[in-house]
């Protein structure tokens, strides 16, 4: 099976996604909470906060790690090998920069081929992990951003199409 999922067609910069390394990433949610919690602005905080990181090390300069310790990285190990996680698609579609795009096309290796409109499409989650583990049926499972489909995610998602 195949574990990448391009994001390419109308978009300055066609992209290769890795679902593999997306466990480590600070944007994944946990799936079976997710769509049961009163939406925030979590994306936007975390934009916040990485941009006020951004404009700190420019004016006052990086901060070099005095210890070995300070640069470690924790995580939950019970978490990541127990719970399933998605990620949202709108910073990847974000990173891709899509030109005038009016919708995405999901393809699957099955040969299914779902539309919808782009500004849906970045509203919504790649689920990438299923109890742990990768997905069998993958490389990513599409969910809608309201959840609608959260029982039922359209699976074997490996190309995004921005039309």
């Amino acid at each position: 099976m195949e574990s990448i999922v391009m994001i390419e067609g109308n978009v300055v910069y066609p992209i290769t996604l890795d679902p593999g390394v997306w466990i480590f990433d600070d944007r994944k949610v946990d799936l079976s909470t997710y769509f049961d919690e009163e939406k925030t602005e979590s994306e936007d905080s975390y934009t916040k906060d990485v941009s006020e990181h951004w404009d700190r090390e420019r004016t006052e300069g990086a901060k070099v790690p005095t210890h070995t310790n300070e640069n470690k990285i924790h995580y939950n190990k019970e978490e990541l090998f127990t719970k399933s996680y998605g990620i949202p698609l709108n910073p990847f579609l974000e990173n891709a920069k899509p030109k005038d795009a009016k919708y995405i096309e999901l393809q699957t290796s099955t040969g299914e081929v779902v539309s919808l409109s782009i500004n849906e499409a970045k509203k919504c989650i790649l689920g990438f992990s299923l109890n742990g583990k990768p997905l069998e049926d993958g490389p990513v499972h599409f969910y809608y951003g309201d959840g609608s489909n959260k029982n039922e995610p359209i699976r074997h998602i490996n190309r995004i199409i921005v039309k």
